[in-house]
């Protein structure tokens, strides 16, 4: 069976557990989470995740920072980033995908749709890893 990695990167322990018990439940992704920005580059580089969920505000490095230093890295420039957040006006979405984010996904989200919402977002040729 194939298994998506998704790493999640967010500062409220409520948020990760949430996401990572509600795609377990989907039963096709592997999720990883940590609280901040440094740990999460760390993370990426060496797990490889085919999607990274990634708040936007959260303290020392921002999800905005977090995105600029994912793209610099050559393990890590071509993984899909998905921003989480309540920043949900047009202008910052439009912003957040002008960066070079992948999509993104605004809190609160819907956890009946969220396994969905994760899986359009990565390309079918990074769906290869197994546990």
């Amino acid at each position: 069976m194939r298994f998506l990695r998704v790493l999640l990167i967010d500062d409220e322990p409520d948020i990760r557990e949430l996401v990572a018990i509600v795609l377990d439940f989907a039963g096709e992704f592997l999720v990883t989470g940590c609280n901040t920005g440094e740990e999460g580059l760390a993370i990426a580089a060496q797990w490889h995740p085919d999607l990274i969920l990634l708040d936007v505000r959260m303290p020392t490095m921002d999800g905005l920072a977090t995105l600029g230093h994912l793209q610099e890295n050559p393990r890590t420039a071509a993984t899909s980033v998905v921003f989480l957040t309540a920043c949900a006006q047009k202008r910052e979405l439009d912003r957040f995908k002008s960066l070079g984010a992948a999509g993104v996904i605004t809190k609160p989200f819907d956890p009946m749709t969220l396994a969905e919402s994760v899986r359009s977002h990565i390309r079918p040729s990074e769906a290869v890893h197994s546990q």
